[in-house]
C-alpha cells in the first residue's frame, strides 16, 4: 500500500506503519564523500524535536568511531537558513537536527544543503589514516582492533597488542607514514552480504559489529594495504591525508594498547599539534 509522504505527523514513533510513511533515506556520502552542496526534498518533520528528514543526504549521521556532519539548510525563496547541529538514525531514516526556534521546513518543501566542509574534510583525511594505521597493524604484527574514536582534532585506536615499546610506536609510525605517502587509491564498494564476508579478515574488529539483517556490506580498501568494511567518509587517495604523529599512548591491560594521532603535513594541521 502507498503512502502520501505528508502524512507523516511524528516520525519518531514505533509504530510498524511509520516504517512504509517514512522512504529510506539515500545516503549520497556512501557512493560521493566529496559532495558538499545538494537539493532534497522534506519528506517528514518532528516539529517538537525539530528534526527533518529529506528524501536524499549526503550528512553523515555519525557511526564507527566518526562524528556526524553538520551543515545549513537553505530556502532562498523565503531567504531563510537553518543550521545542522546534528543528526539522527531510525532504521533506514536520517533525521537532521535543526538548531533554534525558527520555523521549519514543511513536508514537501526542497531544501539547498550544504555541509561544513573543513570539518567533514579532516575527519576523511582522519578515517583514513585510522585505516592506514588499522593495515599496517594488522599486516606487520597481527593485531586487531578493539575500539576507537576520532573528531576533527586528534584520533585514537585500541589494539590487541602485548609488546608496546617506544620503539615500537616509534616504528608503527614511520611505517604509517610511508604507506600514506605512497599514494594509495581509496576504493570504495557496496557488495552483496555473501560476497562480501568470503573476503579474508574483512572484519578487522576483535568483534564482529555489523548486524545480522543488513544484505550489503560497503567496503573501503586502501590499496595494496588495507580492507576492511566500513561505512564513513574516507579521501580518495592516501596523499590527500599528510602524515601522522603518534601523540599519546596508553596501555588499557595487558593485551590491549592505545595510540593517539594527530594529522600533519597539511595547512592547518600545525594548530592541533598541541592536542593532548
Amino acid at each position: 500500500m502507498k503512502h502520501d509522504r505528508q502524512d507523516v505527523t511524528n516520525p519518531m514513533t514505533t509504530s510498524p506503519d511509520f516504517e512504509v510513511r517514512i522512504p529510506p533515506s539515500d545516503l549520497l556520502f556512501q557512493r560521493d564523500a566529496y559532495l558538499r552542496t545538494f537539493r532534497a526534498t522534506v519528506v517528514a518533520v518532528d516539529p517538537e524535536q525539530r528534526l527533518v528528514a529529506l528524501e536524499r543526504t549526503a550528512f553523515f549521521p555519525g557511526g564507527g568511531g566518526q562524528p556526524n556532519d553538520t551543515g545549513w539548510f537553505r530556502r532562498d525563496e523565503v531567504n531563510t537558513v537553518w543550521r545542522v547541529s546534528g543528526m539522527k538514525k531510525q532504521g533506514p531514516v536520517v533525521f537532521h537536527e535543526i538548531e533554534g526556534s525558527d520555523e521549519l521546513p514543511t513536508t514537501g518543501d526542497t531544501v539547498t544543503c550544504e555541509i561544513d566542509w573543513p570539518v567533514r574534510y579532516r575527519l576523511m583525511r582522519t578515517h583514513t589514516a585510522m585505516h592506514a594505521l588499522c593495515g599496517t597493524i594488522f599486516r606487520d604484527y597481527g593485531s586487531l582492533v578493539t575500539g576507537g574514536n576520532m573528531g576533527p582534532d586528534k584520533a585514537r585506536m585500541d589494539f590487541e597488542m602485548e609488546e608496546f615499546t617506544p620503539t615500537r610506536v616509534a616504528e608503527i609510525e614511520r611505517r604509517v607514514n610511508e604507506e600514506l605517502g605512497k599514494g594509495r587509491s581509496v576504493n570504495v564498494q557496496i557488495l552483496p552480504r555473501d560476497v562480501a564476508f568470503a573476503i579474508p579478515d574483512l572484519i578487522r574488529t576483535k568483534i564482529n559489529l555489523l548486524p545480522e539483517g543488513i544484505t550489503e556490506i560497503r567496503t573501503v580498501e586502501i590499496a595494496g594495504l588495507d580492507l576492511q568494511a566500513d561505512g564513513g567518509t574516507h579521501v580518495a587517495n592516501t596523499r590527500e591525508v599528510g602524515g601522522i604523529k603518534v601523540v599519546g599512548t596508553r596501555s588499557k591491560g595487558k593485551s590491549n594498547k592505545r595510540l593517539e594521532i594527530i594529522l600533519t603535513g597539511r595547512d592547518g594541521d600545525e594548530k592541533y599539534e598541541g592536542t593532548e
